[in-house]
């Protein structure tokens, strides 16, 4: 090793020692300073793969390999020239031994190249350069640059800080004697603690965090209780072609903030002042046993009670507003839990990062019903309006602000959340909440970037060049790393004890490791002290598909977790066609409720018998739980298992190991709402009053469908969003909820331009149409025929059968093959000794057609059924379904034109 090389080496060392961070920097009005510029940007080609290797895709093994390092973020590493500004370099050579095998399946998606070992002598000094710039460099004999690159640290800093996973108190604790403050930072330079007495005042004073050398995290503690108080960190780090950058900026495990989280705020989240009465006495109804008795009703915050005039104007949109026992909203509410719903799943609560919590914009629209002026000043606002449905993470710990009655207090979310989830226990309901682990709002030097801005490059995953993915819509996060991991399951944990939250709803769940999401199934149950129930979206694209980076948490590879995953099979065989369908498509994939082939619409007429029976098959499949192992007579008359019955091309139809891990909907946030699509797909000639009959079709199919029963908010009252096919940002004016049953907001203008524009001309003509809009009393009937199916399903567990085995023993489809009568489903299930049955069997049928069908099954000839009990109640809603006849001594049924019945026998 050479003199200059030693003085560099020395230079570098001594950089670690910096002027303390000021107090005055706490009160900068800029959430960043550079403290060392440096303009050069390279990308992160290559790759740590534990603390001792890199493999550098497509690099060759030729040349000299050296790691300069800079505590100032000072390199410049241009081919044809010589590294500058380099404070010294380590060399590393072509590693001699295979990768371990852990680390290789880690980073099998990392292509191959010159995969090279950092020397044992150097190995202990690694922690402290990667607290700097690294650039990896290949040259050639004469010390010219041939190729540069940085490197993405996830898997050193995992294997150097693997003891971080274990950290019991990241964030903010505060005691009676002391509040301790823990930072996970290991490649920060330094970090500085700024502490505030309010929401708003200047700082008291800035300490110094000290860094713990087995975990990367920075730690300080003030001698006394700073509860009710507020907190951020100074944290100096190098960031790519920016340099060394200070970066103010709140704490990842932030339990709470102010308004628009400018501040992290100190709480003891068991502290007796952040407690509503009887909080600690609170306990969700008794009403899930297992899984598959879950029903669920997707509801935002806002839209709740936004326009419900019987709410006080102060706390509409607010969670405040479930504590009117006796507004509209809360009294559709109590109904539907004593009908049978057991659970309100709350969109995003957590910190929002896209809405305003203080002077957001309330525009108010109006025109005609197929105006383009609506929609004109959604999106004028849309940016700074009070509306979003929440899928921008901010702060994955703390309760978001915009829904609380003062946002600038960091007590009064947490206390007000508490109370709405004490109101919807009282209301007879169970509370989960969307959590959205996947992506970020932001991420790099954005003020809302948080994870990136205290460990650059690390919470999120990458592409080949060093860029952030982007598959899930934003910054998609690694939760293969293990502080990601960490920070997703001590988040759900939080939940779950501190909150009380009974089941959560993972958002695309497919781009997390199945792996994670069982240790936070363990996790959460142990919170708990019972099993919280995980549901999720499972599907499989993106940088991660098809198992490219890890065993996914997704449809086909949770079976047998006990996780649940929505099912698209039945969803799309009702609705018809596609989520991603526009334009003429639209209109021509009609679903099974909606027309095909039995009432097409203008558009519809070239669909084939064959499509519709296809259809019907797939609704079974739903109807019998998406099981792998259940037999089934298909249209073609072959009898198969559904994991043998091809859906979408390539998949199984069946791909669940037991029911609970289906979760069967026709409806949610996503996409057109039910009563859209069937405008636009049913003829325009259909009556309001038969719209909604189709409405409550779909309704029963989930209904009676084994597994998990999921409904959107509002799928019946009719809800529309005027067409609106993605209404995540399109404002209060597109996502009302009426709870006086007098609208469904049909017709309240074009949808914003941003997603349909392009099918504009199709939706003008069904908006300006009044009579595809239905009168208070459709929507009276969907409301009460909807309780009625709650009711049923509620009723009998043999409509929420717990195994597999279960239904492949007791439920048996019939009018199946290829003379069946094709637009009618029936099926019978066995009670006899089953626990909760109340029946000695049920059968149910759906006729979708517009005339009465009639079915026959020769096993049931001689049995005494009669229709549910619901049914012939006097408040039965459709009294159509009272006309279904059984003759028993040909074992005949007769359904009445679109119609869902139950048959039972004692």
């Amino acid at each position: 090793m050479n003199k200059l090389h030693l003085a560099l080496i020395a230079v570098s060392l001594s950089s670690s020692a910096y002027a303390a961070v000021p107090l005055e920097a706490c009160d900068s009005p800029s959430f960043q300073e550079v403290l060392n510029a440096s303009g050069e940007t390279l990308d992160a080609r290559a790759v740590w793969l534990d603390r001792r290797l890199v493999r550098w895709p497509g690099a060759a093994q030729d040349g000299a390999f050296r790691l300069y390092h800079s505590p100032t973020g000072a390199i410049v590493a241009k081919p044809g020239s010589k590294v500058a500004g380099a404070a010294g370099y380590l060399a590393l050579n072509v590693s001699g031994t295979a990768v371990p095998s852990a680390v290789a399946t880690r980073f099998k998606y990392v292509a191959p190249g010159a995969t090279l070992a950092v020397n044992d002598a150097d190995l202990a000094r690694l922690p402290e350069l990667h607290r700097g710039q690294l650039v990896l460099v290949q040259e050639g004999a004469d010390g010219v640059v041939i190729a540069a690159t940085r490197l993405q640290s996830a898997g050193a800093l995992d294997d150097l800080y693997a003891a971080a996973q274990n950290i019991p108190d990241l964030g903010a604790t505060p005691g009676a004697r002391q509040t301790g403050f823990k930072l996970w930072a290991p490649t920060a330079r330094q970090v500085a603690l700024c502490t505030y007495d309010s929401a708003t005042g200047k700082a008291g004073a800035v300490q110094q965090m000290a860094l713990e050398p087995n975990t990367g995290a920075w730690s300080a503690s003030v001698p006394r209780d700073l509860s009710g108080t507020y907190y951020k960190y100074a944290v100096d780090v190098v960031v790519d072609g920016a340099g060394l950058v200070r970066n103010m900026v709140t704490d990842p495990y932030s339990v709470s903030l102010n308004a628009d989280s400018k501040r992290s705020y100190v709480a003891d989240l068991d502290a007796a002042n952040l407690k509503p009465q009887g909080w600690d006495a609170t306990r969700a109804p008794d009403t899930v046993k297992a899984q598959t008795d879950m029903a669920i009703y997707e509801l935002h915050v806002r839209d709740f009670s936004l326009i419900d005039g019987t709410v006080p104007e102060a706390k509409r949109g607010k969670y405040g507003a479930f504590s009117e026992t006796n507004s509209n909203g809360m009294k559709h509410l109590r109904a539907l839990a004593k009908a049978g719903l057991t659970d309100i799943h709350l969109l995003p609560v957590y910190d929002i990062g896209s809405i305003p919590e203080l002077g957001c914009a309330l525009p108010q629209p109006s025109g005609a019903p197929d105006g383009e002026t609506q929609q004109a000043l959604i999106r004028k606002t849309a940016h700074t309006d009070c509306f979003n449905w929440g899928y921008d993470p901010q702060h994955f710990n703390a309760v978001e602000g915009s829904y609380a009655s003062d946002p600038q207090d960091g007590a009064r979310r947490i206390v007000e959340f508490r109370q709405m989830v004490m109101d919807l226990h009282n209301a007879g309901l169970r509370v989960g909440t969307d959590v959205v682990y996947n992506h970020t709002f932001i991420a790099g030097q954005n003020e809302k970037s948080i994870l990136d801005r205290v460990v650059p490059g690390y919470y999120h995953r990458l592409n080949a060049t060093g860029g952030i993915e982007s598959s899930t819509c934003c910054f998609n996060t690694a939760t293969e790393n293990t502080m990601m991991a960490k920070l997703m399951i001590d988040s759900s944990v939080l939940w779950t004890r501190h909150y009380k939250i009974d089941s959560f709803r993972f958002d695309l769940m497919g781009h997390q490791p199945r792996s994670a999401m069982e240790r936070l199934q363990r996790e959460v149950d142990r919170a708990a002290g019972r099993h919280v129930q995980l549901i999720g979206e499972g599907w499989n694209f993106g940088e991660v598909a098809d198992g490219a980076r890890f065993v996914q948490a997704s449809q086909l590879s949770l079976n047998g977790s006990g996780i649940g995953t929505f099912s698209d099979r039945a969803r799309d065989a009702v609705r018809g066609g596609s989520p991603g369908d526009s334009g003429e498509t639209v209109l021509r994939q009609q679903g099974y409720i909606n027309g095909l082939v039995y009432d097409p619409n203008r558009f519809g007429g070239g669909r084939q018998h064959s499509d519709l029976l296809k259809a019907a098959d797939l609704i079974r499949v739903g109807l019998a739980g998406s099981v792998r192992a259940f037999p089934m007579q298909t249209f073609d008359g072959q009898t198969r298992r559904l994991e043998s019955i091809v859906y979408g091309g390539n998949q199984p139809a069946g791909y669940a190991r037991e029911p609970g891990e289906a979760v069967n909907y026709v409806e949610n946030h996503d996409n057109q709402t039910l009563y859209d699509i069937n405008v636009l797909k049913l003829p325009v000639n259909t009556s309001a009053a038969e719209r909604a009959r189709v409405q409550v079709l779909g309704m029963a199919i989930n209904a009676f469908s084994q597994g998990v029963a999921y409904y959107h908010a509002g799928i019946d009252t009719l809800r529309s969003k005027s067409l609106d096919r993605n209404s995540f940002n399109s404002g209060d004016w597109f996502n009302r909820l009426d709870w006086t049953y007098q609208d469904n907001f049909f017709g309240t203008g074009l949808p914003p331009a941003d997603d349909n524009a392009k099918d504009w001309p199709l939706f003008k003509p069904l908006l300006a149409n009044a009579a595809l809009k239905p009168a208070p009393a459709d929507i009276a009937f969907a409301r009460d025929a909807f309780r009625d199916l709650l009711q049923i399903r509620a009723s009998t567990t043999l409509l929420r059968l717990r195994t597999s085995d279960d239904i492949v023993k007791r439920l048996r489809f019939f009018n199946t093959g290829p003379g069946q009568v094709p637009t009618v489903l029936a099926a019978s299930i066995d009670g006899r000794g089953y626990p909760g049955a109340r029946f000695g069997s049920l059968t149910y049928l759906v006729n979708v057609d517009k005339a009465a069908r009639t079915v026959k099954e020769e096993t049931l000839r001689g049995k005494r059924l009669r229709l549910h009990p619901v049914h012939t109640a006097k408040s039965a809603a459709d009294k159509r379904a009272a006309q279904a006849r059984y003759d028993s001594a040909s074992g005949t049924f007769t359904i009445p034109a679109r119609t869902a019945v139950v048959f039972v026998a004692d």
